[in-house]
């Protein structure tokens, strides 16, 4: 029984340090080349020729940190964009810091 707890034991604190060790930092960097790269040319559509309308509109939609974020998601399911949850993190990140600026 013991034995069997300190596998447990050991298993959980090893799940624990890979999982904290990928939650790292957002990279807006990252997110700046693929928002550049899979959203810019939807929102011309959307908006015209200016894609950052869209973010910058007084009807803009999104109101809160948590919304950009569901947003984002939305958006790259809606276009089959292949991104992991830290590819999504990465463009919520970039489009905060650079349009929206939520705490």
């Amino acid at each position: 029984m013991r034995q069997n707890l300190a596998r447990f034991t050991q298993a959980a604190f090893c799940t624990l340090g890979i999982v904290s060790v990928a939650h790292s930092a957002p990279d807006t960097a990252k997110g700046q080349q693929l928002h550049d790269r899979q959203c810019v040319e939807c929102h011309k559509g959307a908006v015209g020729s200016d894609p950052s309308k869209i973010y910058t509109r007084p009807n803009h939609i999104v109101k809160s940190r948590s919304a950009l974020s569901q947003r984002v998601t939305f958006c790259a399911t809606q276009i089959n964009a292949g991104w992991f949850p830290e590819d999504e993190e990465n463009v919520a990140t970039y489009l905060n810091d650079k349009y929206y600026k939520f705490k």
